[in-house]
């Protein structure tokens, strides 16, 4: 029987996409549909336990640049309902198989490619080769897919007005980012010291330690914060920055009420905790770990960076939107928030789109498969 649907990802393994790939795929395999995960060797997504109705196929090929042939031969043999591919190299990989294994008739498998990143911006920041290149071959080869599939509006406006693709081609679906459990808000507590005790109001930061997500700025912010209300700054994540952030803390005189715990496997667990949660991206396709803070019901404030926040929090609706790398705005919009902290069910609406089935129901839609009530659904 020929599978529902293929996903052809390569990931680092803990990245958006594995994200997208482990809440995705379970949910579908609920419903279902049969789902090839097709696998590229020493990349990701990894998964621990593979749900009912879904194979993992091993394409034979170590790296991206080598795997047409294998596309090729897997989209002939197995001829699947529909693919959907992410990041603009395996985008490419997939254009070319699909109309190579068609030949001269009609394609037999809807093919649907996708991105979540702002393209102008990551273009500006690798360089003119590369933004030269990247803004032909989308504007050329996509139109080849049956849809294009992205996180937010803005990369939608972003993508059509930088490479030209037509805006009809790009649809901009949810992403699964938070189960239905999560809004119920039943945590355990974590085994760290800060979440165990009552004491100053506990701001949180999510993310890699990278400049992208800009965490220097939420430190400055958070030193002027602590001139008006006593505070902790927790961080979660780890990354190449760890030392020169933990050095700015210390010449700011905030080292002893700052931690960085690393990577920890569950933070929601840690945000369930928090008083504020702190989003300080330059750069975003999306917007994750605010969706899941919001999710949990936790108030938040966020850099109004391309593309995702804005649309999470719906203009300021739901949180305040400060410009990028601006410290004092951050710590302005921090304190306003901490002294009139909206309600918890009001904030969880904004995470509302992005829970795992709602946002799986969209999907199905845009990758054309037909439709299928969720498990247990009447």
């Amino acid at each position: 029987m020929n599978p529902d649907l293929a996903i052809f990802f390569a990931t680092s393994g803990h990245s958006g996409v594995d994200r997208l790939a482990h809440n995705l795929v379970p949910a579908l395999a609920r419903r279902g549909y049969g789902v090839d995960v097709l696998q590229v060797r020493g990349h990701g997504p990894h998964f621990t336990q593979v749900p009912p109705g879904v194979r993992l196929i091993d394409l034979g090929t170590a790296h991206t640049y080598t795997s047409p042939p294998a596309l090729i031969r897997y989209l002939r043999q197995e001829r699947p309902r529909s693919l959907y591919c992410d990041k603009d190299r395996l985008n490419h990989t997939a254009i070319l198989a699909r109309a190579l294994a068609q030949g001269l008739k009609a394609p037999d498998t809807y093919l649907a490619v996708g991105t979540g990143t702002t393209l102008s911006i990551d273009c500006a920041e690798r360089g003119w080769w590369h933004a030269l290149k990247t803004r032909f071959s989308t504007g050329q080869l996509y139109p080849l897919a049956d849809n294009v599939i992205v996180t937010s509006r803005g990369v939608a406006e972003d993508m059509a007005a930088y490479t030209g693709l037509d805006r009809n081609l790009i649809e901009v679906v949810p992403c699964p980012v938070v189960a239905a459990e999560v809004f119920a808000g039943d945590f355990p507590v974590p085994d760290h010291p800060w979440c165990q005790e009552d004491g100053p109001a506990l701001i949180m930061g999510l993310g890699e330690l990278s400049g992208r997500k800009d965490f220097a700025t939420l430190i400055r912010a958070f030193a002027l914060l602590r001139r008006e209300v006593p505070a902790r700054l927790m961080i979660l994540g780890r990354g190449k920055d760890r030392d020169r952030l933990l050095a700015l803390a210390g010449e700011l005189g905030v080292a002893d009420h700052l931690a960085l715990p690393g990577f920890v496997p569950n933070p929601l667990d840690y945000l369930a905790r928090a008083s504020l949660f702190a989003f300080t991206s330059t750069l975003e396709g999306l917007g994750f770990a605010l969706i899941e803070a919001l999710a949990v019901g936790v108030p938040a404030v966020s850099t109004n960076c391309p593309s995702g926040p804005r649309e999470i929090l719906q203009d300021g609706k739901y949180g305040p939107l400060v410009p990028v790398g601006d410290h004092q705005a951050l710590a302005a919009a921090m304190l306003a928030t901490l002294r009139h902290p909206l309600p918890r069910a009001f904030l969880q609406a904004a995470a509302r789109p992005y829970e795992i089935e709602r946002a799986t129901s969209a999907y199905i839609k845009a990758l054309a498969l037909p439709s299928r009530r969720p498990a247990g659904e009447c």
